[in-house]
Order: C-alpha cells, then structure tokens, then sequence
C-alpha cells in the first residue's frame, strides 16, 4: 500500500535548463524535467538519450585483465583444449553462458557447458563442477556471474591443472582468487567506464574483446544482444550508460528475429504480436526461464537457448513452463506459511527487519518468498532453508537500505554471501541463525529511517490531461527501455472527476475501469486501476480525487489508445511540490 507521494525535482543547478532543453529539442518542459531529473543536462546527452549508438558501446579492453583473458582464451583455441563455459542457474547466469557459447561455437568445437545443480552443489564454482572438469579434460573454464570469491575451489582448480578465466559483476572481497584473468567492472582498481553491467553483459564485452582482438565480424556478436537484454531486465540491473545501449538493441532483436529459445518463450505467453518491453521480460519471460534452475535444472535453459530446432526448443520450453507452474504452487505455499509464522511474532511492529527460517521450505522458490515479505512488511526480508547441512537463503531489501552491507556486517557468521544492495545470497550453520538475525536486525535498526520504512512513491511531475498530446506520448515513448536508474514516468493530476461511465470490472468486480476529466481541461482519459475497487463510491459520488498514474498503450482489437495506468489514488489533495 502506497502511503506517501514524493515529488521529483532535478538538482537545483540544473533548474534553469528546463525551457532552453525544451526549445532546443523541440519538445515539451515537461519532458525536458524528465531528462534532468535523470541528470541528462546537456542537448548532445539528450541526443544519446534517445538514439543509443552500439558505436558508443565503450572498449573491452579498458576493463581489467580483458588482455590476459582473451590472451588466454586464444591459446586455448590454439592447443585446441576443451573449453567448459560454466554459469550460474539463474536467468543472468544461464542467458551469460548461452551468449559466450553460442558465439564461440561458430568457430571452435571443443567446447561444453556446465550449470551446477542448485540443491546438490549450491550456488557459485562447486568442487563436482571443477572435479568434471578435469575428469574430462577441460583445460580452460570460463566462468559467469560468480566465481569472484571462490579462492579455495580456485587454488583446487590450479592443483588440478584446470585453469579459469572469471566474469563476474558481483563485489569482490580484498582478496582475489587466483584465476587467469578476472574480469569484474566492480573490481576497486578496474578503471573500466561503466559499473553496472549484468553478467551477461561482462560475457557480451568479454567476447567483443575477443572478436576484436582476432578482427572478427561484430553482427555476429551483435545477434546475441536479445540475450544481454533478457539478463539486464532479470537481474534489476541499471538501464543507464552502456546497458541503456545493450537494451535498447536487444529489445529490438527480441521483438523482430529473437533466438529460436526464447521464440518459443514468447509465443508460449502469447506475447507473439505485442511489443515485447524490459518489464515483460521481468515477468513473463524470466521467471520461466528461472523455473528450471529453481526446480530441476538450470541446464534445461541453456539447452532451450541454444537450440536451433523449433520443435526441440518447443518440447524444451513446455518442460520449462510445467516446472513454472509447480514453482508457483510452492511459492504460493510457502508464503503463505511464512506470513502465517511472521503474525505470530510478537513485537513485530518494533522490528526493522525479517529473518526467518525454516528447513523443510524448497531452496528454489525462497528468493521470491524473501521478495513478497519485502513487499507486504516493507522491511529488509532474509529468507533461509537447510540445504546441504546449511541455513541457506535469499535476502531482499527496499529502498535505501544496502542489504549487501548488512550482510556483510554480520560476515563472521557466514560460510559464505554474495549479491547485491537489493537482493543476496547467503549460507551459515544453522546454530548461527538466530546470531545472525538479532545482529541483522541491530545493523539494519542503526541504519535506516522511519521515513524509509513507509513506502512512498515517486511522481516526476505534476500536469493536466491537456499536456498529453499526441506528439509528448511519441517522445515520451522515447524514454524507454526503462528499468532502474529510468523507471517509466509518473505523473499526477489534481481534481479529476468521473466522466459518468467509470465502472466495476473483473471476475471479482475487483478492478476500475475509469473515464476521468481533469478541473482544467476538457480532455477526457481512459485509465485502468488495477485492485483498487475500494475507490468506486468516492469516484461514483462524483467527489474530486488527485491521481498518479503512468501513460500507456492500449492496443485492444487491431484500436489503439492512450490509457492512464493507475498506480494511486487519494482523496484529499496533497501539498503541492516544492
């Protein structure tokens, strides 16, 4: 539940820019507030803005050890050594693996993957992943999305002959595993431009290293840009700089040639003949391609991915979707158990944060568990389960709370924690856990506020049904892809009514369908309000309401419209902006 509405204003040395922007660009104010409140400032950053360029995409070679990596990689591909891509079972983990092994299959052979099973060898490099390899005569593993604090499975590596090349986004510890090449923008000394790429993404430049370094034809590489978007939109990763780039190209291979695996994804939903944004992505495509790795195996997704037979990458994806559909069952069970055990708390009120546990709750589904406590409590949530003689879990945090930090403030504690300021991953002994959960709760107590415990709402600006024009919904839609860093705009109006025609809809009577007039124009808007169907008599008593909503597409029968999607909805009016 919504409580506050924040109003965004760019930073005041900017505020002067707003009239000169929206000249020069020929668009409205309202727009150019939008651009500088994502700190876009400058005519030429605007250009960028709205015209990402794969030329701007910055060179490999500026991140750290991107030399010795492809030095190695190219060796390997000279001896002919059997080369394992080893990845995460997540959707970043698997989409990483699938890119550098798709690429490398159109020129070299010798080559395998591996997706280490989440219940038997847990997250990270295991000792069975690293004993397969050299059972089988890997020389090289090239290793994405973890792999950063594996010094030990490392040094184990090197005895056995096997050496690792490591591409990883998460933040390393002091110490550094003893790999080949490490490739990890985060690294303290790494110089590299942009921070925040996906793991796909380090796997994406790790390879446009590569075919650079051998002057190799950069379309191929570029064909694999739908995968890099389906880990940046999975991962919660920025949509700024150099991932605002790799997005906005992926987007458009996955909407007009997108791979034969996620082809069948997209027509399994149906979103055949719609256009594919990042948010799809996050919960349509994701959660499918998660469910193997959450379930069975997270192998089952890269097999889809790199399939180059429709009726195989079928089969795969309907396996896949049968697994999604028994995580749904589970996660909704154990919800529901763990909402059930949170109400008995006494003191609830009084705690900042949650940790609970449980050891007979499935390890797969606890990361999405740990993210509905966030949002019912909105309170940092660790969920934990026993796997492999360890408590082991997810956590997930809200705004403005570093739940990395306060997992690390507890590190003593731990067998082993990695992620990052929203979400981690985490393992202890189990006579830790209630420890860790009073040192937790002490951390998080000392570093958040009450403010930061209410959830609030950020609107960009507050306009009239008459600025929504035609031409500032073409430009508006030129603000995508969003994501972290640029979430799609909201906007609020002041003093609507109901036209007369706003109803009840859905099986459970339990959504608004609205058609709304503003108190300054005359202009009459369409909008949805999903869920909020406490709201009808103060709108059917023709009572005034201020609303705040962000401006969608509605394609409904071959008809397209601009509709207001409705996020809240209050009576009383609001202290206007400063």
């Amino acid at each position: 539940m919504i409580s506050e509405w924040h109003f965004l204003t760019p930073e005041q040395t900017y505020l002067h820019k707003q009239d000169e922007m929206a000249k020069d660009l020929g668009i409205s104010p309202i727009l150019s507030k939008l651009l500088l409140q994502r700190n876009i400032t400058t005519i030429d950053e605007a250009k960028r803005f709205f015209r990402p360029q794969l030329s701007e995409l910055h060179d490999p070679f500026l991140m750290l050890d991107m030399d010795k990596a492809v030095a190695r990689l190219n060796l390997a591909m000279g001896r002919k050594e059997k080369i394992l891509i080893y990845g995460d079972y997540d959707v970043d983990g698997t989409t990483a693996v699938t890119v550098v092994y798709k690429f490398l299959r159109n020129f070299y052979s010798n080559i395998d993957f591996y997706i280490p099973d989440r219940s038997d060898e847990g997250y990270g490099i295991s000792y069975k992943g690293i004993d397969f390899a050299y059972e089988n005569d890997f020389k090289l593993i090239i290793v994405l999305d973890c792999g950063i604090k594996a010094i030990e499975k490392i040094d184990y590596a090197n005895r056995k002959g096997v050496d690792f090349i490591i591409c990883d986004h998460h933040k390393p510890d002091d110490e550094l595993p003893d790999a080949c090449a490490i490739l990890d923008p985060k690294r303290p000394n790494d110089n590299y431009p942009f921070k925040h790429l996906s793991a796909a993404g380090v796997g994406f430049k790790f390879m446009q290293g590569f075919a650079q370094n051998n002057g190799m034809d950069m379309s191929l590489l570029f064909q694999l840009l739908d995968l890099v978007a389906v880990s940046i939109a999975a991962d919660i990763v920025s949509v700024t700089g150099e991932n605002r780039i790799l997005a906005f190209y992926g987007l458009k291979i996955l909407n007009n040639n997108p791979c034969i695996g996620l082809k069948s994804i997209i027509d399994m939903c149906g979103m055949a003949d719609k256009e594919i944004t990042l948010s799809d992505v996050v919960f349509k495509i994701g959660p499918r391609l998660n469910a193997s790795g959450r379930m069975q195996s997270g192998g089952e997704s890269v097999e889809l991915l790199i399939a180059k037979d429709m009726t195989i990458a079928q089969e795969k994806c309907e396996g896949i979707n049968l697994q999604n559909e028994i995580r749904k069952g589970l996660d909704k069970t154990i919800t529901e158990e763990a909402f059930a055990e949170i109400d008995k708390w006494e003191g609830l009120e009084n705690r900042r944060s949650i940790v609970i546990y449980n050891e007979f709750w499935h390890k797969g589904v606890i990361g999405i568990v740990a993210s509905r406590l966030t949002e019912l409590y909105y309170k940092p949530a660790v969920v934990l389960t026993l796997s492999n003689g360890l408590a082991t879990g997810s956590a997930r945090s809200i705004q403005g709370v570093d739940i990395y930090k306060a997992i690390d403030h507890c590190r003593d504690l731990l067998e082993n924690f990695g992620g990052h300021p929203f979400a981690s991953g985490l393992s202890m002994k189990e006579e830790n856990v209630q420890a860790f959960s009073d040192r937790f709760e002490e951390y998080v107590a000392a570093n958040i506020t009450d403010d930061q415990l209410v959830p609030q709402l950020d609107v960009d600006a507050q306009i009239n049904f008459s600025d929504i024009s035609p031409k500032f919904f073409r430009v508006l839609k030129q603000f995508a892809p969003f994501g972290p860093d640029n979430p799609k705009p909201v906007f609020c109006t002041r003093r609507v009514y109901d036209y007369g025609t706003s109803r009840l809809v859905g099986k459970d009577q339990e959504h608004l369908k609205l058609e709304l007039i503003d108190s300054n124009s005359e202009n009459i808007m369409n909008g949805i309000a999903f869920g909020m169907y406490e709201h009808n008599d103060l709108i059917k008593n023709l009572n005034p309401f201020d609303i705040c909503y962000t401006i969608e597409e509605n394609n409904y029968g071959g008809n397209v419209s601009i509709q207001l999607l409705i996020k809240d909805i209050k009576a009383e009016n609001l202290p206007n902006p400063s």
